[in-house]
Order: C-alpha cells, then structure tokens, then sequence
C-alpha cells in the first residue's frame, strides 16, 4: 500500500482525525505564542500510540509561522526566542551540561542542507572552555558546544550512526541536538513548520531512505532533534489539486456529479489511484519550492539562533 510520506508527528495525527479515527494514548495541545507563531504539541504517551503513529513515545512540538520565509534583517528572531524556549524545556535540567550538535544532510544538495548550513552558525565553545576555562567566554554561549557534519553514507562510507556514536564515546556529550530537513505532507507546511521532538531521529525516512536512527537507544545519550520540511511528495500536490478542484465543483451544480465517484474514496484508497495515475519515474520524485536555496538559507539562520540562545547562560 502507497504510505503517506512525512516526517510531521503534527501531520500524522492529522490524517487520523481526517478518517474520523480517535486515537488513545495520543494527547495533541495547542498554543498561540505569539499572533503569527502557533504551537502544537503532540504527545505520545502509550506503546500503542506509538504503534498507531508510527513514531517513537515522547513529545512532538510544531512551530508553525506563515512568515517564516519572508525576508527579515533580522532572520525572524521572534521565531528564534520561540525555538530557544521549546528547547530549554527538553534539554538538561541543570545549569552546567556538554552540547554535541550534530547538522545531517548532504551539504550539496540545497533541500537537504540545512543540518551543515546551522552548524556553520553555531556558537562553538567546547575548545575554547578546555583550552582556556570557561571564564574566558563570558557571559555568552557559556555552555560547552561541539559540533560535526557527517555527511551522508554515499560521501564517508558509514551510517551517520556510527560516526555520532563514536565521536560521543571519544567526547562524552550530555546531549545531542540533531538538525535535518524534513518531508511534510502539506505544501503549506514547507519551509514554514519548525519541528522539535526529544525521540531522535531517522535520517532520511521522509523520503523512503531508511538509515539507523539516532536516539537514545542508539547513542546512549537523550537526543533532541530539530528539522523544518524542505520537500514534499509530488503525488501530494496530486491530492491536494484534486481535492480543490472538487471543492471549486460543488460551487457548480452541473459539476456535482463529476467529483462524486472520487469523494466517496478514502484518502489511503485517492493514494494509490494517483500513485496508479502516475508514471514510474514520478513515483519517487519529491518537489520543493523554486526559492529554496534563499529559504534554506534564512532558515538555517533562525534555527542557530534559536540554539545560541538556549544555550546561553541564564540570568541569575
């Protein structure tokens, strides 16, 4: 059967109230930060929550803003200060802890870039503090921060795993942040959905790459993952385009009867008619938007901020 690809916990959740289905052990909660940044967070508190999911037990926190990938002077900070505060709830609870980020993607392909784009605007510390104490740096990013890119296995020969897991060994971390772009199900979630989640990740899974996941179990350490949906499936935008064809119909009563056959599909069953409907070669085929290389780049901006400043020290 054709699966709906995304990465969204947010989106998951959603299909199952599209199909009129309750799910037990799942808990959704909702906030307005601010007049344009909402937050959604969904908790998966039960095994067989998380079987129905499809995603590990642990907390799910969506940041959405429609103006995300605006230009702004000052890389949306008002999103950034949102971010750092979702973040210093799930990080450690103490005033002293090591920080490894770890920026997933391949560097040369822009959709996917944006682990390496963050990390290149980190605040590192964790050489200096050894070198030369932590009074050195002041008041700011006083935490210890250590940061890699792994690449991807096609460039080093091995699982972004297997590198995390030994560099952590070497370093001995307290935490890991883990930064990767995503795949949503929604064209209007792409590149304006920040998602935060404290059960690791799973590079690639999104787009059908299924690589070892970092997490927890994996890396012995809490993994705290941070991605924003760059791509989306093209058979989607299929869906979608339908869908609002059939909405413009009813609008028209010689039209009605044209869209019946298809309204009375479920979404699994439009799935696979468009997955039919399309060729071979546009079965894998992933779509992002024209200006992502400007997109990825602010973005990459507003996710390192939003990690400077959860790592900053706290005012006493």
């Amino acid at each position: 059967m054709y699966q709906v690809r995304t990465d969204l916990a947010l989106e998951a959740r959603e299909k199952f109230e599209e199909d009129h289905v309750e799910i037990k052990g799942v808990r959704l909660d909702e906030e307005q930060a601010t007049p344009d940044i909402h937050i959604s967070s969904v908790i998966i508190e039960t095994e067989n929550g998380a079987k129905a999911m499809g995603k590990p037990k642990g907390n799910y926190v969506t940041l959405e803003a429609d103006n995300m990938t605006e230009e702004d002077e000052g890389y949306h900070r008002e999103i950034s200060i949102q971010l750092s505060k979702v973040l210093k709830r799930l990080l450690p609870q103490k005033k002293e802890f090591t920080t490894l980020v770890v920026g997933l993607g391949n560097r040369a392909v822009t959709p996917d870039s944006l682990g390496p784009r963050v990390v290149d605007n980190l605040c590192i510390t964790r050489h200096i503090i050894n070198e030369f104490g932590r009074y050195v740096i002041g008041d700011s990013c006083h935490k210890s921060v250590s940061s890699i890119v792994p690449g991807v296995m096609a460039q080093t020969g091995m699982e972004s795993m297997e590198i995390v897991r030994g560099i952590t060994k070497e370093t001995a971390p307290d935490v890991i942040l883990a930064v990767d772009a995503l795949a949503a199900r929604s064209t209007k979630r792409l590149n304006r959905t920040i998602q935060i989640t404290d059960t690791g990740i799973n590079p690639g899974s999104g787009v059908g790459n299924h690589r070892h996941a970092l997490n927890h179990e994996s890396i012995g350490i809490p993994v705290i993952a941070i991605g924003i949906p760059t791509v989306v499936d093209a058979a989607t935008i299929v869906i979608d385009t339908m869908n609002n064809l059939l909405d413009a119909m009813r609008q028209a009563e010689q039209l009605r009867r044209i869209g019946s056959s298809y309204e009375q599909l479920d979404m699994m069953e439009k799935y696979e008619l468009v997955r039919e409907l399309l060729t071979p070669q546009l079965n894998t085929l992933f779509v992002t938007p024209k200006d992502v290389d400007e997109s990825v780049k602010r973005l990459s901006f507003t996710v390192s901020e939003g990690i400077n400043l959860a790592l900053q020290k706290e005012e006493d």
